[in-house]
């Protein structure tokens, strides 16, 4: 099979778009070629940087484009780089929703604007991703061409991710490996294992991840007296991920807004019961009380409460870890997915020769 090109448009570092490209060049045999902003966008006059970047970005991807002859060009974020890739006018073109919309934050004065660019980004894509049921509604709540659409999660990787869960079933140990950002709302999670440790029942909660949030979820721990039943392990590789989720009964994710989260299904691989908040991106997943737990939004009285419960529900929970597993299998298997997105991104190449 002759190597193709993909230039790919996003932020490379992230584990969703590393596990796309290394999915596309292992079983598409394709080539990568990568651009992202350079800018952050942490400080007033970053954003403003970041902003005159992305205005000059079409130019830059041109040049690339002239260089680099790739085959195609994919993107994520349908109101930035996806965008971006619409705009380049390389055919054919894969853009991917990332969020339940990608138009956040809800409230954000750049809304319409986004819509706009949005719009054009749907109606310019040859394919466009849904990595998930929600994403798929958005889609066609705005009227895209549904013969676009590839519903499918990328999937995990499950030789990584075993299910060889080698949690203690005798105390609560849980696990969050969300960014310690303001939408997981990581402090709900401490003020409910703050009520576990007022009734003096045992725990051990891993926090993993790095963020803006670090230091007040640490000063938090220490006013909730908890600090030492809370581990924060910042930043780690993503091969000690799987060992660390293997060693835990509970997966708890609170987020106020989710599009597919790879982190639930890396969970649900290595057995680990999932609780996590009532949204639509965890309600195409887990039913409540049938294969984990939906907590009412910021609701840590209930999130204390539904620990308990599913803690002392042991045979149930043992069943529904086993139903996750099969789920993820059938449904979120990295080798088995990409294979279908590579064979597709191969497909649309040759109906353009």
């Amino acid at each position: 099979m002759k190597q193709r090109k993909i230039l790919f448009l996003g932020e490379s570092y992230r584990a969703d778009a590393q596990t796309w490209m290394n999915g596309l060049k292992e079983f598409g045999h394709f080539k990568i070629i990568n651009w992202e902003l350079q800018t952050s966008n942490d400080t007033f006059w970053n954003r403003i940087g970041r902003t005159l970047e992305f205005i000059f970005a079409p130019f830059t991807i041109q040049k690339i484009i002239r260089k680099e002859k790739p085959d195609m060009i994919i993107a994520e974020r349908t109101t930035s780089y996806g965008f971006l890739a619409a705009l380049s006018g390389l055919q054919p073109s894969a853009i991917a929703q990332q969020g339940k919309t990608d138009l956040w934050p809800e409230n954000a004065i750049s809304l319409p604007l986004k819509r706009i660019l949005q719009n054009y980004a749907f109606q310019k894509a040859t394919l466009i991703h849904a990595w998930g049921p929600i994403m798929a509604k958005h889609m066609k709540s705005v009227q895209v061409d549904e013969s676009k659409i590839l519903l499918l999660p990328k999937g995990i990787d499950l030789e990584k991710f075993k299910n060889n869960n080698l949690a203690n079933p005798e105390k609560i140990t849980a696990i969050v490996s969300r960014s310690l950002l303001p939408e997981y709302r990581h402090e709900i999670i401490l003020k409910a294992f703050g009520i576990l440790h007022q009734k003096e029942i045992d725990f051990h909660l891993t926090i993993i991840g790095d963020g803006t949030l670090l230091e007040n979820l640490k000063n938090l721990a220490q006013e909730l007296q908890i600090q030492d039943k809370v581990l924060f392990t910042g930043r780690i590789s993503n091969s000690e991920l799987p060992k660390r989720l293997q060693q835990a009964l509970f997966y708890i994710s609170m987020p106020v807004t989710e599009g597919v989260s790879a982190s639930l299904f890396e969970a649900m691989a290595c057995g680990c019961y999932p609780i996590v908040s009532n949204i639509e991106g965890n309600q195409s997943w887990i039913k409540h009380r049938e294969n984990g737990q939906l907590i009412s939004l910021d609701d840590f009285e209930m999130l204390a409460e539904e620990i308990l419960w599913a803690f002392e529900n042991r045979e149930y929970r043992n069943q529904a870890v086993i139903r996750n597993r099969n789920f993820v299998e059938e449904n979120a298997n990295y080798q088995t997915n990409m294979k279908i997105i590579a064979d597709k991104y191969h497909e649309l190449i040759d109906a353009r020769k």
